[in-house]
Parts: structure tokens; C-alpha cells; sequence
């Protein structure tokens, strides 16, 4: 078997379905019906990946992501969310999860959203780059962010995403293209582009509400200035 994912989710026909949808895919599965359930799992598998669903029994699913997340800020995590619980999705986001999958959803569709955060995550070792703004410095060989000498604590999300600007200084980078270019999508919801921002702009913006390297170009996206 391939690449480990941890299935989080109270409903045993839903986790069924996406365990089988998944090996197909050469992913060994394993399951969890509950949020401590999902804590001990990840401590004694060290999953690649979690789908998490956010309406669980116990510890709620915003809260499993949150203890994952201050243990291991690179893993992947999809959430599994209702159709009308926007709210919590863009909080998941805020969190640190990667992507989200609205239920009722299509397993095949869950499965290509695997992939592909798998595919971000664990990318081709890069060539020797050194990125610098002033005090603001990326090692993306290492993916290693330092701004005035302190490490950033970067998802691999914010680090793409931070790298991507960097290189692309003055441009107005329309919210598609990125989700394109740093996600991998050709679709998907916009408002993912804009949460990372702005927990993005929280780690190297000395004001957040008023931006000096990452601006807002309103309608259109956002554009890196250089200091």
C-alpha cells in the first residue's frame, strides 16, 4: 500500500465508502469515528494525510485540527464540512486546513482532492533559491521563512503561497491563477485564496490592517510590493 491517510468521521457508511474509493488508489486507510479517537490514531500512525470531518462526537473537528496543527504544522488536512456551515469552514481555514470538501460530496471527487494536497505537499526537491525582501527571506530548498531572523511557523500552504508572490513581485495575481498555481485547482471556492492571506499577512506584515508587501488590488486579487 501507498501513502497513509487517516479517515475521520462519525458516520461508519460515509468512512466505508471513502476507505474504499481510496485503496483502490493504492492509499492505506485507516479510520476514526470520533475526535479523540482521530488524536490517538495520528500519535500512533503518523498519517500523510487527514479527511476530517467537523461534526464530530467529543472533540469537535475544528478542535482535532487545531491539536494537529501545533503538532505537525506540515500535515495535510481536508475537511469534511455541510453543505451550510461557511462559518466553520473559513474558521477550519484559519486553523490550517488545506482544503475542504462540502458534503453531500462525490468520493471520486475527494479522492482527486487527495491527491493533489499530497501532491503540493511532498513536491520535487526544488533547486538552491534564496528569496529576500529586506528583513524577510525564504530558503526554498530547505523551505525554511525567516523575517528578522526569526523562523516563520509556515504551513506548506503559506509557504507556497508566500514563495509564488515573492517571485512574482508588482504583478496583480487574480485569485483563479492562484488558486491554479499554488493549489493545483482549476476550481474551487476563492474564499481559500483569501483566509490564507490573511493569516499570511498576520506572519509578515508588521500591520496586518495595513499592508506594506502584500496588497489587495480590490475586485481583481492581490500584488506583492517589495520593501
Amino acid at each position: 500500500m501507498g501513502q497513509r491517510v487517516l479517515v475521520v468521521d462519525d458516520d461508519p457508511t460515509v468512512s466505508d465508502v471513502v476507505r474504499r474509493y481510496l485503496e483502490r488508489e493504492d492509499f492505506s486507510v485507516q479510520l476514526a469515528g470520533d475526535g479523540q479517537a482521530a488524536l490517538d490514531a495520528y500519535t500512533a500512525q503518523r498519517p500523510d494525510l487527514v479527511v476530517l470531518d467537523l461534526m464530530l462526537p467529543g472533540i469537535d473537528g475544528l478542535e482535532v485540527c487545531r491539536r494537529l496543527r501545533k503538532q505537525d504544522r506540515d500535515l495535510p488536512i481536508i475537511m469534511l464540512t455541510a453543505l451550510g456551515e461557511e462559518s466553520d469552514r473559513v474558521l477550519g481555514l484559519e486553523i490550517g486546513a488545506d482544503d475542504y470538501v462540502t458534503k453531500p460530496f462525490s468520493p471520486r471527487e475527494l479522492v482527486l482532492r487527495v491527491q493533489s494536497v499530497l501532491r503540493r505537499a511532498t513536491p520535487m526537491p526544488p533547486p538552491a533559491e534564496e528569496l529576500t525582501d529586506g528583513d524577510l527571506r525564504l530558503d526554498v530548498a530547505r523551505r525554511v521563512a525567516r523575517l528578522r531572523g526569526r523562523e516563520l511557523a509556515l504551513t506548506v500552504r503559506e509557504f507556497d503561497l508566500l514563495a509564488f508572490l515573492m517571485r512574482n513581485p508588482g504583478r496583480v495575481l487574480r485569485r483563479a491563477e492562484l488558486l491554479e498555481q499554488v493549489w493545483g485547482w482549476t476550481f474551487g471556492d476563492q474564499s481559500t485564496v483569501t483566509v490564507h492571506m490573511r493569516r499570511l499577512r498576520e506572519k509578515v506584515e508588521d500591520d496586518p490592517a495595513e499592508p506594506k508587501r502584500i496588497l489587495t488590488v480590490w475586485g481583481v486579487g492581490y500584488r506583492y510590493e517589495y520593501a
